[in-house]
C-alpha cells in the first residue's frame, strides 16, 4: 500500500518506490546506515602525488581510486542505477522511465582535451539498456538535489510517470588541487557545525532514487519508501564559491520549500544539513537555520549530517543525504555527526551527542549548498508498506 498520510501532502506527490546508493561505507542501504549511525567514517589518507593542503579523501573501495575519473564515474553510475532500478522492481529497459543524472564535474577536469559534462550519463544509459537518452544536471554541489526537484517537476506535470533521479560524482586530482588552491579542505577531518572545524574532506559515490506518480506506483503495486513531498531553491547570486554571509537565500529555499508542500516549519522532525565543515559555510547554514527553525513556539528539528563519514561528495551529495533523510525517517533516528565535542551555539540544542539521537519525526528536509550560490531544499515524508 502506497501511503500517503502526512501533512501537507499533495495527492501528486511522488512516492519513492525505489533507493540505492554507492559510498565510502558500502552499497547496502541498511548496512552503511547501520555504519554510520555506529560513528564509522570512510575519510582516510589517500595518496597523492601532488602537494595537497589535505591528503584526506573518502572514496569508494568497489571502484579503486587511481584510475581514470571518467571510467569510475561510469562505473559507478552503472552499478547504481542497476540497483535502483532492482530495488523498485523495475527493468532498466523500460521505455516508461525517464533517467535524471546529475554531477559536478564528474572526471571532466582531467580528461585532455576537455569533454562533455554530460557524456558519462549517456554512455551509463546505453550500457544499462536503457532506450532514452538522460536529462543531465550540472548545478554544482546541488547537482544531485537538483536533479530531483527536476524530477519532481516531471511526475507532478505528467510529463514523466517514472523518473531514477539523483548524482554520481567522484574525487579526481584536479579536484583535490583545486580545493588545495581554495583552501577548503581539512588536513585534520571534516567536523561539521564543531567550533574547531578547519575545512572539508572531499568523498565520493553515488546515489539514485525512483520517483514514480502515485497511481503508477499503486497500479504495480509498488513498496514506497517515502514521498517527496516539496523542493524549493535560491540563489546567492553573490559569488563563485563563497556563500552570501546574510543567508538570505537559504532561508528562501528552505521557506519556499515548506510553503510549496503546505508544511509548517514546525512539523519539520529532521534536517540533514550541508555541513562542509569550513567555518565561513558552517556559520551561515547554522545561522540560517537557527533564523528558520528557532523560537519559543518550536522545539526545533533534530539535525544531521553525513559527510564526516562519507565525505564532500560534491554532485552527488545531496542524492546521498536524500537517501539518508529517508532512511532516519524510517529509523526514527539520526546517526552521530563525526567530530562533534563543541557544537555552534546556533544549533547546539539541535545536534546529536555522542551516538546516535531518537526521533518521532514524520517530516525530514534535507538542504545542499552548492557553488555559484546554489541553495535546493527537498521535504520528505515517511511513508512505505506493499500492495
Amino acid at each position: 500500500m502506497v501511503n500517503t498520510a502526512g501533512a501537507g501532502v499533495h495527492p501528486a506527490a511522488p512516492v519513492i518506490t525505489g533507493m540505492a546508493w554507492t559510498t565510502p561505507l558500502g552499497e547496502d542501504l541498511e548496512g552503511v546506515w547501520e555504519r554510520l549511525c555506529a560513528g564509522d567514517t570512510g575519510v582516510a589518507p589517500v595518496p597523492s602525488p601532488h602537494r595537497l593542503r589535505s591528503t584526506l579523501a573518502a572514496v569508494v573501495p568497489c571502484v579503486p581510486y587511481g584510475g581514470d575519473p571518467e571510467e569510475r564515474q561510469r562505473a559507478l553510475a552503472v552499478r547504481t542505477l542497476r540497483a535502483a532500478f532492482a530495488d523498485a522492481g523495475l527493468a532498466p529497459d523500460d521505455p516508461g522511465v525517464t533517467l535524471v543524472l546529475g554531477t559536478s564535474f564528474g572526471g571532466f577536469l582531467d580528461t585532455a582535451g576537455g569533454g562533455s559534462l554530460s557524456g558519462w550519463a549517456s554512455w551509463a544509459a546505453e550500457r544499462i539498456g536503457h532506450p532514452h537518452p538522460p536529462v543531465c544536471v550540472t548545478t554544482a554541489c546541488s547537482a544531485g538535489s537538483d536533479s530531483l526537484a527536476v524530477a519532481d517537476v516531471l511526475i507532478r506535470s505528467g510529463r514523466s510517470r517514472v523518473c531514477v533521479a539523483g548524482g554520481v560524482d567522484v574525487v579526481s586530482e584536479a579536484k583535490r588541487l583545486g580545493h588545495s588552491a581554495l583552501g577548503t579542505m581539512s588536513p585534520s577531518g571534516l567536523r561539521t557545525f564543531d567550533e574547531s572545524h578547519d575545512g572539508t574532506v572531499l568523498g565520493e559515490g553515488a546515489a539514485l532514487l525512483v520517483l514514480e506518480a502515485p497511481d503508477s506506483a499503486h497500479a504495480r503495486g509498488a513498496r514506497a519508501h517515502a514521498r517527496l513531498c516539496g523542493t524549493g531553491a535560491a540563489n546567492d547570486a553573490a559569488g563563485l564559491t563563497a556563500p552570501d554571509p546574510s543567508g538570505r537565500s537559504i532561508v528562501a529555499a528552505v521557506r519556499r520549500c515548506l510553503d510549496g508542500a503546505g508544511v509548517d516549519r514546525r512539523q519539520v522532525g529532521v534536517v540533514s544539513v550541508h555541513g562542509t565543515g569550513t567555518p565561513l559555510n558552517d556559520r551561515v547554514e547554522s545561522e540560517s537555520l537557527g533564523r528558520m527553525f528557532g523560537g519559543e513556539d518550536a522545539p526545533g528539528p533534530t539535525l544531521f549530517g553525513t559527510k564526516g563519514a562519507l565525505g564532500h561528495s560534491l554532485g552527488a551529495t545531496g542524492a546521498i543525504e536524500a537517501v539518508a533523510t529517508v532512511l532516519a525517517l524510517r529509523h526514527k533516528e539520526v546517526p552521530p555527526i563525526p567530530g562533534l565535542r563543541a557544537p555552534l551555539p546556533e544549533v547546539s540544542a539541535w545536534l546529536p551527542a555522542d551516538g546516535p539521537r531518537r526521533t518521532t519525526g514524520t517530516v525530514g528536509a534535507s538542504l545542499t549548498l552548492g557553488f555559484g550560490g546554489f541553495n535546493t531544499c527537498l521535504l520528505f515524508t515517511e511513508g512505505g508498506g506493499t500492495r
